[in-house]
């Protein structure tokens, strides 16, 4: 992912890749030069540290220094997911980016499922009430999550799925991001400009917005927010007033 990052930001941007242990950081470092020669870079543009994503301050990840954090299916191995969010938020810049997939589940889970081995190696025992994600973003300080995408998980195992019951688990993006309280005026219009590279004719948003160039589309007070705040700010006009927005989704 970090090398994809890398690719996608340019060299002038910067990317960096944590993971706890240092078997695994001494391996991807291994792969730096590759991708520079790769990439036709001079210099490189990715670094990696060891440390833990409920510790970003103990690998030296300041206050403010990110535009975007990226998880892809960790989050739910981590024990303190609150811990996860607020360090995230922390090294936001103002209308940072929180973009990350996970496993969720249907209903908070039992402590049989939660201590089961198998299941947390599949990645199921620590997967996180999907309503329970809406209200530690909301206490850590970011904006509602935007759902992207979920997918249905199938277990196919009976033995599992007898311990598991009746809870089912989803595969899902979400968007969260760091904008200030103060900023959500109410709702509104906005038009998109096309000026994404890759997305000229429409920007598929998340699951509730998709914004076609030069068409009106009403949001509510919070996708206003996050399109005024935001790196997206360039790419719309927005104007006070509107209908309803589609409302939010759940993923499960």
């Amino acid at each position: 992912d970090c090398f994809v990052l890398s690719q996608l930001v340019g060299e002038q941007g910067h990317v960096t890749g944590i993971d706890m242990t240092e078997g695994q950081v001494e391996v991807a470092k291994k792969h730096i030069a590759y991708h520079m020669d790769k990439f036709g870079y001079r210099k490189p543009n990715v670094e990696f540290l060891q440390g833990y994503m409920e510790k970003l301050g103990d690998a030296g990840l300041a206050d403010e220094s990110y535009d975007i954090v990226i998880s892809n299916c960790v989050v739910n191995l981590a024990p303190d997911k609150k811990a996860v969010l607020q360090e995230a938020y922390r090294v936001l810049k103002p209308g940072g980016e929180m973009y990350f997939s996970d496993v969720y589940a249907s209903r908070r889970l039992s402590e049989t499922v939660r201590k089961h081995r198998v299941l947390w190696a599949e990645c199921l025992a620590g997967a996180l009430y999907w309503r329970d994600l809406y209200s530690i973003a909301e206490e850590v300080g970011f904006s509602p999550p935007c759902l992207v995408t979920a997918t249905p998980i199938t277990v196919g195992n009976k033995e599992l799925e007898s311990i598991i019951g009746d809870c089912r688990f989803v595969s899902a993006t979400f968007r969260l991001f760091k904008v200030p309280g103060s900023s959500r005026a109410g709702p509104g219009q906005v038009v998109y400009n096309g000026g994404i590279v890759g997305h000229e004719r429409e920007l598929v948003f998340d699951a509730n917005f998709t914004f076609k160039e030069g068409e009106v589309v009403d949001v509510d007070a919070e996708m206003a927010a996050i399109l005024q705040r935001s790196r997206f700010a360039e790419e719309f006009l927005i104007r006070a007033g509107g209908g309803n927005a589609a409302a939010p989704q759940g993923c499960c």
